[in-house]
């Protein structure tokens, strides 16, 4: 138990490229340029998980590859041995909100934003964005970025301390809400 709790700790610790090598060990298929958060689950199947290139998986995101509702379909005699499966297909470009679940099953196309806290039950077409429980269709990807494009500041390449100077001064003076 101890080794478990060690292992854990030291997985917590690793850097993204450390997290990424672990998951292809467990079986995951994982493209190039990926970002995977610390507290991402992938399930008891990890091998039935494939990712594409430019994929970022945030905190607290799941992916379900199994249907735990064969637990009620044994216990009741219909099948003693039923399980259930569904492999999980992320495209490429694609960014998973936190605290989403990708349920068994599901292909997420490329170009995709699925929003924080949704739940994915069917596959997403390319170039969308996605949201909700169940997670559904809001707008293209275009249009998000025509609606956002005055929006957008340019801190991407900047340190965490520029980067806070930066933002509060815009907040003073009414340019982030």
């Amino acid at each position: 138990m101890i080794k478990q709790i060690m292992d854990k700790v030291l997985f917590l610790l690793k850097d993204n490229k450390g997290r990424i090598n672990y998951y292809r060990k467990q079986g995951i298929q994982i493209g190039e340029h990926c970002e995977i958060y610390k507290s991402v689950i992938f399930g008891s199947e990890p091998y039935l998980i494939e990712l594409g290139n430019f994929v970022r998986i945030t905190d607290g995101v799941k992916f379900i590859t199994h249907d735990g509702g064969m637990w009620v379909i044994r216990n009741l005699g219909y099948e003693l041995l039923a399980d259930k499966f569904g492999a999980i297909v992320v495209g490429n470009n694609v960014h998973i909100g936190m605290d989403s679940i990708i349920m068994p099953g599901v292909k997420i196309g490329n170009n995709v934003v699925v929003g924080c806290g949704s739940v994915v039950t069917k596959d997403i077409p390319d170039n969308s964005i996605v949201a909700g429980i169940p997670a559904r269709v809001i707008e293209k990807v275009e249009e998000y970025y025509l609606k956002n494009k005055d929006k957008i500041v340019l801190t991407k390449e900047m340190g965490s301390q520029e980067k806070r100077i930066y933002l509060l001064g815009q907040r003073r003076r009414g340019g982030v809400n």
